[in-house]
């Protein structure tokens, strides 16, 4: 999938780019509307620093996980609460299942 603003190579399915930030459109919006899930709050098995913990977050919210990192980095270093909720939320979420990979159907010749 490549950025539609900085036209770099991202993720597939990435709602954001991870170079310049921009959100990126659905592919099939109508699809999407038609079978949307529901919501849970989970740790990212994809898109994870330590435990996936800040990226879970960012996808259930709709933010940018960076933003959430930045957030979850002024809690631990200001009030210190932060590694004592990133620990339990680490014990407490279920990790998310993995995205199906897209297999390319393509014959060789």
């Amino acid at each position: 999938m490549v950025c539609a603003n900085c036209q770099k190579e991202i993720a597939q399915n990435s709602k954001f780019c991870y170079y310049c930030g921009a959100r990126q459109a659905d592919a099939n919006p109508s699809a999407a509307a038609a079978a949307a899930p529901r919501r849970r709050l989970t740790r990212s098995s994809t898109d994870k620093k330590i435990a996936g913990i800040c990226a879970g977050i960012a996808e259930y919210f709709d933010l940018d996980p960076t933003i959430v990192r930045i957030v979850w980095l002024l809690l631990f270093l200001l009030g210190g609460t932060g590694g004592l909720a990133y620990l339990i939320c680490w014990i407490v979420l279920p990790l998310s299942p993995p995205a199906a990979s897209v297999t390319s159907t393509a014959a060789t010749t």
